[in-house]
C-alpha cells in the first residue's frame, strides 16, 4: 500500500495524515546520553553503584567525550524529529584539572554546549548521586551524615547553576531531574528520619534563587533497586508530595514502579493537578532493568494518554535505558524511534470517536473499533514520516557498517 492509499484509509476516521505529519516535527525527545558508554561518565573511575546494573560487554563502548559525540551523531542521524541531549553532570570534560562533584561549573560543560548548539540542539540535564566515594551506606540527600549531605546539596545547586547556563546557551528549557538511589537493603529501624532528612535537603536546594523560566526542576521517584530491597527514601509517594507541595514538576519513569502498575494510568492523574509532567521511557522485564524501549502496548498507552489530552506541549518525553548486552547505537536507534512511533500511532488515533463511545456506554462498538484500528496502515504513515525527516527507513546496515569501520576498532 502506498502513502496515498493510507492517508485515504484515515482520512474515513477524520484523521488527516500532513497534519499529523506536520504536528510530528514538533514532537521533540531528549535522548540520554548513558546508553553509550554504559552509565559510567569522565569525572570518576567508581563502579556504577545506586541500586542500578548495566549488563553485558559488547565491544565498542565510548570511553572518551570524543567517542561518545560521535556515537551520538550516528545515533541521531538515524532518529527522525526534534531531539534534545539529557547530560549527566558526571559527563563533565576538565580541561584544566579535575574538580569534585560539589565544585563544577558551567566552563566544565562548555563542549557540550559546543556540540549541541552546533547541531540545533537543547540540553536536559541530571545530577549524579550515585557511583562516587560521598555516596555513605547507600545514602546521599537523606544520609545522617551532615557532610555528606552538604556535599550533596552543593552539587545539585551547581547543577541548577549549569542548566541555566545550558538554558542561555541553547535557546531551549533545559528540564534538570532530582532522582536519589537513597535506600536499605533490609527493613529499617526509622523510615521518617531519612525521608525527613531528605525533605530538608530539597528545601534547602530549593531555597536558592534561580530562574525557573529556563530551568524546569524535575522530582524522580522509584521503588527499589539492587542493594535497596527493602526501603527507598524517595518513593513515588515522598515525591509525589512533594512536588505537589512545593511547585516541582514530578517525573515518572516507567520502571520505577511495582510491576503491575503502569504510567500509562498514572498520565492522566498527574495531568490533572500539575501544568508540566515529565516522563522517562524505559522498559522494565521483572524489575527496573532498563531494557531497551519496544514499540509495545505500554509504550503505546502511554503516548495515547498524551495525545488524548493534548498534552504533547504539557509532558517533558526523555528516555532512560542502558543496554550493554547489543550495539549500543542500536539501542538508542530502536528506543528513541520506538518513542517516536509510538506518538505517530497516538496522533493517528481517532480519540474523539472512543471517547463518545466511552462516555455513551457503547463498550461492544468501543473494543470492535479499538482492534480494528490496530489493522490500520500505520507502516505507510511512519515509513513516508522518516523520508520527510531524510532517514534510513531500516537502520541496519548504517548501524552495522559504523560497527565494523569504528566500534570493533575500540
Amino acid at each position: 500500500m502506498s502513502y496515498v492509499e493510507a492517508k485515504q484509509r484515515y482520512e474515513k476516521l477524520n484523521i488527516n495524515t500532513e497534519e499529523v505529519l506536520e504536528k510530528m516535527k514538533q514532537v521533540n525527545v531528549s535522548v540520554h546520553c548513558w546508553q553509550g558508554d554504559d552509565v559510567q561518565g569522565f569525572d570518576s573511575k567508581e563502579a556504577l553503584s545506586g541500586g542500578i546494573q548495566a549488563t553485558g560487554n559488547y565491544p565498542g563502548k565510548a570511553s572518551t567525550p570524543e567517542h561518545l559525540m560521535m556515537d551520538l551523531d550516528t545515533a541521531f542521524n538515524l532518529i527522525p524529529g526534534k531531539k534534545k541531549l539529557n547530560l549527566h553532570s558526571c559527563y563533565a570534560i576538565f580541561e584544566e584539572g579535575h574538580v569534585d562533584r560539589d565544585k563544577i561549573e558551567p566552563k566544565h560543560f562548555k563542549k557540550w554546549v559546543d556540540y549541541a548548539k552546533e547541531r540545533g540542539l537543547g540540553l536536559d540535564f541530571n545530577p549524579t548521586l550515585f557511583s562516587h566515594p560521598m555516596v555513605k551506606d547507600n545514602l546521599t540527600l537523606s544520609s545522617p551524615d551532615a557532610e555528606i549531605r552538604k556535599f550533596w546539596i552543593d552539587h545539585v545547586k551547581a547543577c541548577i547553576r549549569i542548566s541555566e547556563y545550558f538554558a542561555e546557551e541553547t535557546g531551549e528549557v533545559c528540564v534538570m531531574n532530582i532522582w536519589i538511589p537513597d535506600g536499605y537493603k533490609d527493613i529499617p529501624a526509622d523510615r521518617l528520619g531519612p525521608r525527613m532528612r531528605f525533605k530538608e535537603s530539597l528545601d534547602e536546594i530549593f531555597a536558592m534563587d534561580y530562574d525557573r523560566e529556563k530551568v524546569v526542576v524535575t522530582l524522580e521517584s522509584k521503588v527499589f533497586g539492587i542493594g535497596l530491597e527493602s526501603y527507598t527514601v524517595g518513593s513515588a509517594e515522598f515525591t509525589l508530595s512533594y512536588s505537589t507541595k512545593n511547585g516541582i514538576t514530578p517525573l515518572m519513569d516507567n520502571g520505577h514502579y511495582h510491576p503491575t502498575e503502569v504510567v500509562s494510568d498514572k498520565m492522566s492523574a498527574l495531568l490533572c493537578f500539575n501544568e508540566k509532567v515529565a516522563l522517562h521511557v524505559t522498559r522494565g522485564v521483572r524489575w527496573d532493568s532498563d531494557h531497551v524501549v519496544l514499540f509495545d502496548d505500554e509504550t503505546k498507552e502511554i503516548m495515547k494518554e498524551i495525545v488524548a489530552h493534548d498534552a504533547l506541549d504539557r509532558v517533558f518525553i526523555a528516555t532512560d535505558y542502558f543496554d550493554a548486552s547489543i550495539n549500543r547505537i542500536s539501542a538508542w536507534v530502536t528506543g528513541v524511534r520506538n518513542v517516536k512511533k509510538a506518538v505517530l500511532y497516538a496522533l493517528l488515533t481517532p480519540h474523539a470517536q472512543l471517547r463518545k463511545l466511552q462516555d455513551e456506554n457503547r463498550t461492544t462498538e468501543l473494543m470492535l473499533m479499538q482492534e480494528q484500528l490496530k489493522m490500520m496502515p500505520f507502516g505507510e504513515i511512519w515509513e513516508e514520516y522518516c523520508r520527510r525527516e531524510n532517514v534510513e527507513l531500516d537502520p541496519t546496515a548504517a548501524i552495522l557498517d559504523y560497527e565494523k569501520k569504528v566500534l570493533v576498532n575500540r
